[in-house]
């Protein structure tokens, strides 16, 4: 007869009664040991599974960042005209966060690119398809135009409208007289002068207008896709504007032209000239020649009191060639030679140069 279910704990339970627990002791072992054989199992596997290391940030792995689409490239220029090819393939367009350089401007300009003059790659940029005013700038495009049009012994007939012109000058020009080719570009490039740009306009195209016609067809052709001109000299602000990238082309493509880079890189000259004493003192208004940053070569100074200070500068050290465009900028001088020199000594291994300190607004 099986045992009452009302004994009490004081009575001994029959021995049969411990089979559950033997049972249960059995089932345990049973389970151990099966999952011994499965972490021996795992580890064989992964003994014999190739070891990948973690992703540092150098690596393959870490290298995996999606960049940011390119920005769509533009099939016709500002004035609808089909544009060319550049001639200088500039990488790196639109991905700041690949950028060499990096130096937090307090007070950065509105826009600008820091680029290897030769290779075409892109150090630093801010905004560089932003289209701004560009003041006088537009006489780089002016300048190649010219060069490519006149020979340096050729004539060019100073006229009313070129002496009459406002803002920057050269300031004695001969009414009616011809003043040789080269030494309007001198006047053109290194005092910025507005008659000069008159001048070699009309004596080019026959009229301002028709030379202005022939900048926005040159710039379509080369590819600047930012840029519409119009006037020679850019001292009137409206409608005539650019983009950092296409000024980084446009000094790649003076520089280019050996008469264009051996004016921008003169600091001071004195050229025969028709007038009394028959000389011509020219000073450059470039702040990287005025105060001596070291390796300079170029290139142009812009200012309105709508596009502010605007540089473009070039300068080259043991072959390396590099070029800053500062659009709107509070100190172009100072912020250009920070970018070169960080690019100078971090990007290509050169050692620091003394150098002279940049005034403040230079």
């Amino acid at each position: 007869m099986p045992p009452s279910p009302f004994l009490t704990s004081g009575h001994k339970r029959p021995r049969r009664r411990r089979r559950p627990a033997a049972v249960l002791a059995v089932v345990v072992l049973v389970l151990a040991a099966a999952a011994a054989v499965v972490l021996l199992t795992r580890a064989s596997s992964t003994a014999h599974r190739p070891r990948v290391r973690p992703a540092t940030a150098g690596s393959a792995s870490s290298a995996q960042r999606t960049p940011p689409p390119a920005p769509a490239q533009p099939t016709t220029s500002p004035t609808g005209l089909p544009l060319g090819t550049p001639a200088l393939a500039l990488s790196g367009i639109g991905d700041p966060a690949q950028d060499a350089v990096r130096i937090p401007f307090h007070a950065p300009p509105r826009a600008g690119l820091l680029f290897d003059l030769d290779s075409g790659r892109v150090l630093w940029q801010h905004e560089p398809l932003a289209r701004l005013r560009i003041a006088s700038l537009t006489k780089m495009m002016t300048a190649l135009v010219a060069v490519r049009s006149g020979r340096p012994d050729d004539g060019v007939l100073v006229t009313r409208e070129a002496i009459d012109t406002d803002g920057s000058k050269v300031g004695v020009l001969p009414l009616g007289r011809r003043v040789r080719f080269e030494t309007m570009l001198y006047g053109l490039m290194l005092p910025s002068g507005n008659d000069a740009a008159v001048a070699l306009a009309q004596n080019l195209a026959g009229s301002v207008p028709r030379f202005v016609a022939r900048m926005n067809s040159e710039a379509a052709k080369l590819g600047l896709g930012c840029s519409r001109f119009a006037s020679p000299s850019g001292y009137v602000d409206q409608d005539n504007f650019s983009c950092a990238l296409d000024l980084a082309e446009l000094a790649h493509l003076d520089l280019a032209q050996p008469r264009i880079a051996r004016i921008a890189r003169t600091a001071s000259t004195i050229l025969p000239f028709p007038i009394k004493g028959g000389k011509l003192y020219l000073y450059n208004n470039n702040p990287m020649l005025r105060y001596g940053y070291p390796g300079t070569t170029g290139l142009k100074t812009g200012y309105t009191l709508a596009s502010g200070r605007c540089l473009v500068a070039t300068a080259e050290r043991h072959h390396v060639r590099l070029g800053v465009v500062l659009l709107d900028s509070p100190d172009p001088a100072t912020q250009a030679r920070k970018l070169l020199d960080r690019a100078f000594e971090q990007v290509y291994g050169q050692r620091s140069v003394p150098e002279p300190p940049m005034p403040a607004g230079a």
